[in-house]
């Protein structure tokens, strides 16, 4: 496990914005890492349990320093930026313990919303034409990010569902069950009470 986060740390790294979908077992606490390298910096990230327990995990965000940008129990999904301000390593943990059985799959991204605008090159001077196309770019990467996230969002949804009539198609087989057996012990226990109460009959009359 401590060598898949370091893999997965080293990836971080080196990429803008990277998505990975990781399982979390009970009583377990996962990080990861990404590395910023400008102050001021734009960093999003998403986060969506897709199935276990109650679909909720806590998290947690601290900066180089070790101090708490975000730190939240309970969540079930998430969507949010926040600056980076100092450059270094951030940390992103995942934590399970509140749970003892129950393991927990959990969608993650990281990404530098800064990248995408920097690598546009700037307009020459009184260039309309380029503007324009800048702008064409811009609201293009708008309406994919926006379309990403609600393919997300809906992804977490099926997800729920499935696990939601998972879960009651078994309690429903499970009360079948404990109702045929609670009808079974009745009609027994009718059967015993009519036998006894014929056989004090008989006594009586003789």
């Amino acid at each position: 496990m401590f060598s898949r986060l370091l893999l997965l740390a080293s990836l971080l790294a080196y990429v803008s914005a990277t998505a990975l979908t990781f399982a979390l077992q009970p009583n377990e606490k996962a990080c990861f890492y990404i590395f910023n390298q400008k102050q001021k910096a734009n960093i999003g990230y998403y986060f969506a349990v897709q199935a276990g327990g109650s679909f909720d995990v806590d998290y947690t965000i601290k900066a180089p320093g070790g101090k708490v940008i975000a730190q939240e129990q309970k969540q079930r999904q998430g969507d949010y930026i926040f600056t980076a301000d100092a450059i270094g390593e951030y940390e992103f943990c995942f934590s399970n313990e509140m749970s003892t059985f129950a393991e927990k799959v959990v969608d993650f991204e990281i990404r530098d919303d800064d990248d995408f605008k920097a690598a546009l090159p700037n307009a020459p001077a009184e260039n309309t034409a380029v503007e324009g196309m800048q702008s064409s770019v811009l609201r293009i990467e708008s309406k994919l990010g926006q379309l990403s996230n609600t393919l997300q969002y809906y992804k977490t949804r099926n997800n729920r569902n499935q696990s939601t009539v998972k879960s009651t198609e078994s309690r429903i087989f499970w009360f079948s069950i404990f109702d045929v057996v609670l009808m079974c012990s009745m009609a027994a226990f009718q059967v015993l009470v009519v036998k006894f109460f014929f056989q004090g009959s008989r006594k009586q009359l003789v």
